[in-house]
């Protein structure tokens, strides 16, 4: 081997890095040679790359083409006493940080979140999403996340990032005073209280949430399937309709045991036999009992609610709202 070959191995004249997927941050591999005084540094759009002497933070250098010398360094001539004209290799970590966007990511809460309904009382609701994020102050994110790290990728983080979205989401909608129905309804604008309530825990480590959504906002099957009885049963005002939900009742009961169509039959002859109970006891003269304004205005409105989300429809809707506005005495 030359002089000239063995000392070029001792030197780092050109330093650089191509940004690899889901990959935040590296340290280029000095592999303990030293950097060229006058050595090219390249730093390709979206990075910043940032110098590190002994754990001390030092210069910062955009995306560009960089020659490195003292006047472009000033931070590290002052922590090495470097004269002006100080032309000698040098030692110093050199770290590469993206601050492209990372998108794509999902989020869930891994247990249900216990959201305090007025309608419904305690619900247990679960949500899911996506969002994403990028490096948004490198020298905070470079001591919090990346210390003395070779690399660090999203997926070294992503767990962390999980852990304060749930956080974050647990106390927004735990803490909340809007109704279960309203927050599905309008998942647009729960998206965007809950990403201001995730900014923060983002921040301390130097990120910046860019996006977030809510895909889903659920409640367990089970409560599910009650909540949907007891709004079909709330929509139910008359006879013919309580037979008619009764009947479907007793079928989907029937049809789930053994004996078929006899089962189903035996269904469907015990909602009728309800139904005929029922309307014996109203032709023998017993009429609707009336109803005080605070009882009717309150089951107005829980129609109309479920007006908005389609179970009920506009005439149905009249027709009950004259019925209860008629009972008022």
């Amino acid at each position: 081997m030359s002089i000239f070959g063995f000392f070029s191995k001792q030197f780092v004249d050109v330093i650089d890095w191509v940004d690899e997927p889901g990959t935040l941050a590296i340290r280029y591999p000095m592999e303990d040679r030293a950097i060229q005084n006058g050595a090219q540094l390249t730093v390709r759009s979206g990075q910043i790359a940032l110098f590190n002497n002994e754990g001390q933070l030092a210069d910062a250098f955009l995306p560009g083409l960089h020659t490195l010398e003292t006047s472009n360094l000033p931070v590290l001539t002052a922590l090495l006493n470097w004269d002006k004209g100080f032309a000698s290799p040098f030692k110093a970590d050199v770290y590469f940080f993206s601050q492209k966007e990372q998108t794509g990511l999902k989020w869930g809460t891994a247990q249900p979140i216990t959201v305090r309904d007025k309608e419904f009382g305690p619900l247990r609701v679960r949500a899911f999403g996506s969002y994403s994020f990028r490096v948004e102050d490198v020298a905070v994110f470079s001591v919090k996340m990346m210390g003395s790290l070779d690399r660090l990728t999203v997926a070294d983080i992503e767990p962390q990032l999980r852990a304060s979205i749930a956080a974050a989401v647990a106390s927004a909608l735990g803490g909340g005073d809007t109704a279960f129905l309203d927050l599905a309804a309008n998942q647009s604008a729960l998206s965007e209280k809950l990403k201001a309530a995730v900014e923060p825990a983002f921040e301390q480590w130097g990120l910046s949430c860019t996006s977030f959504y809510i895909e889903s906002l659920s409640l367990p099957e089970e409560v599910q399937s009650h909540l949907d009885k007891a709004s079909s049963m709330r929509v139910v005002g008359d006879l013919d309709r309580f037979l008619r939900f009764q009947s479907a009742e007793a079928l989907e009961t029937a049809a789930g045991q053994s004996g078929g169509v006899a089962g189903a039959g035996a269904g469907m002859a015990a909602g009728m036999a309800i139904g005929q109970s029922m309307s014996g006891a109203m032709g023998s003269g017993a009429a609707a009992p009336a109803a005080s304004s605070d009882e009717a205005y309150p089951q107005i409105e829980k129609l109309h609610k479920l007006l908005t989300m389609g179970a009920i429809t506009q005439a149905e809707f009249d027709a009950k709202k004259t019925e209860l506005l008629g009972r008022i005495r």
